[in-house]
């Protein structure tokens, strides 16, 4: 397939009579008509005034007029999707903060985001949902008729996001046309994709894993789309039943939601028509990994992706290639390598910063040049994960390296202490992280859901860590929980859960 640049030429992949997007309760939507609607949305926005590298901030519910919004509305301008959560406040911020000219909310909307826009004097723009699954018209029309619809061209900033910002202010990422396209055309290859498969997106599309992986990727191929209403493990397996998917990404705590009601399932698990299943935006504990396979028969491949990268960077392979459960597999799109502190690549088997450069990495942060000189080093981009590649290049992260505790000058991996800790038998769940100490700068501490009728002292886990890690590494506090607090889209998030469950004092 010939390297697609814009959101345009990517949607001319699918036959006219292919469908598209579908929904529950929704008429699907062709190619024809997505292509269509797509045509109607730039005219639009240009009669509103809006065009090429213009941002349109989009606050839409999960479904299908978030999936083709995003596509709608990126063929032309920029689009800048969203957490439909947010409080007036954070809209304010975020708002402002990209420029927005215009915000689109579905009719009737109550979000904080339309206060939000209208003190900052944004223009609203509502959304009308129509009968096939993605269509939508705009309930007011502004000046005349635009002549011809102007497209956004491959250097065009399609899509812009922030960092997830868990440390400091967050940083601007611009995606161009050129990164978003190539990024799902990397994703259609490692998942072999063909016009036969349907994805079922269960995934946030305010955040790039749910907009590049399953929405971008399967349009680019000419498949099918079934656009979920957000994840919800109880309406999982109905779904899965009713869009007989082929497909569907989602992050370890959904994974791990959906095999917790597995054993209620097994006739809709046993009807299943998945060839792959796929997990990324935080590490995977092997055990998952294991379970998944063993619950659905098919296999599991775990990605490796961040913002900046218009998510996809590496993955584990399909059969007949290996999988290797607890690495992120081989480079699946840009170019992967290990970097030391100065600068200089490092041979396989020695830890350092994981770096990347390709077609879907981002040009550098907006307005931040600071953060760009940290960032870029010969023309590499540098994650900010430590890790460590294997002789046949399988990637295995070790750690956020802002992330690593410092007790003391000793340096813990809180990955490596989360995976014994996941295969203690009582365990589901577990995130360690530092906990502030007065001696030692940093303690270790683990924060676990146990599994449903099993038991557990604080003594024993840490006991049972002990029989698998230097002492060092045990955590000297361990809390159990009915469920540990995630970030918006599903991740467990170790900075700043001190704080949260108030260890810090």
């Amino acid at each position: 397939m010939s390297e697609t640049t814009t959101i345009r030429e990517l949607l001319k992949t699918g036959r006219d009579e292919a469908i598209a997007i579908s929904a529950p309760d929704h008429a699907p939507l062709t190619y024809a008509g997505l292509r269509e609607h797509t045509e109607r949305t730039v005219r639009a926005l240009n009669r509103h005034g809006i065009g090429r590298n213009d941002r349109v901030a989009i606050v839409l519910p999960n479904g299908p007029v978030m999936a083709s919004a995003f596509v709608s509305i990126a063929a032309g301008a920029t689009t800048a999707p969203l957490n439909p959560a947010y409080k007036e406040d954070e809209f304010r911020f975020y708002l402002s903060d990209l420029g927005a000219k215009a915000l689109v909310v579905e009719k009737g909307s109550t979000s904080p985001a339309l206060k939000a826009a209208e003190g900052l004097g944004i223009r609203v723009i509502e959304v009308v949902e129509l009968e096939h699954a993605g269509a939508f018209g705009f309930v007011s029309d502004e000046g005349g008729e635009a002549a011809t619809a102007a497209y956004a061209e491959a250097d065009d900033v399609a899509l812009v996001l922030h960092t997830s910002g868990t440390t400091a202010r967050p940083k601007i990422v611009p995606l161009s046309q050129r990164n978003i396209c190539a990024s799902a055309g990397n994703i259609q290859r490692t998942l072999a994709l063909t016009p036969e498969d349907r994805c079922m997106n269960v995934m946030p599309l305010f955040h790039i894993h749910g907009l590049i992986a399953t929405i971008l990727a399967t349009l680019r191929t000419g498949a099918s789309v079934f656009c979920a209403p957000g994840f919800n493990a109880l309406r999982f397996f109905s779904w899965l039943e009713e869009s007989d998917p082929s497909w569907y990404s989602a992050v370890p705590t959904m994974h791990q939601a959906i095999l917790a009601r597995a054993g209620k399932n097994q006739d809709k698990i046993a009807k299943h028509s998945l060839r792959l299943i796929r997990s990324s935006s935080s590490s995977m504990p092997p055990q998952v990994m294991h379970e998944l396979e063993k619950t659905f028969n098919v296999p599991v491949l775990e990605a490796y992706a961040m913002t900046e990268a218009a998510h996809q960077m590496t993955c584990n392979p399909l059969p007949p290639g290996a999988r290797k459960p607890g690495t992120v597999g081989i480079a699946s799109g840009p170019e992967v390598a290990v970097m030391d502190e100065q600068g200089t690549l490092v041979p396989s088997g020695t830890i350092g910063e994981v770096v990347i450069k390709g077609r879907n990495v981002t040009s550098g942060y907006e307005n931040n040049p600071e953060a760009n000189a940290q960032s870029f080093t010969n023309g590499w981009f540098r994650t900010g994960d430590q890790g460590v590649m294997d002789e046949e290049g399988y990637l295995s992260i070790t750690g956020r390296l802002k992330e690593i505790i410092n007790r003391g000058g000793e340096k813990i991996s809180p990955r490596e202490v989360d995976d014994v800790l996941m295969d203690h038998p009582a365990v589901q769940q577990v995130v360690t992280f530092a906990v502030p100490d007065a001696k030692l700068g940093e303690e270790v501490a683990a924060a676990m859901v146990l599994r449903e009728g099993s038991d557990a002292t604080e003594q024993e886990i840490r006991k049972f860590a002990g029989s698998h890690l230097a002492n060092f590494k045990v955590p000297r506090k361990v809390i159990f929980l009915e469920e540990i607090p995630k970030g918006a889209t599903g991740k467990l998030q170790r900075i700043g859960l001190a704080e949260k469950l108030g260890l810090t004092g």
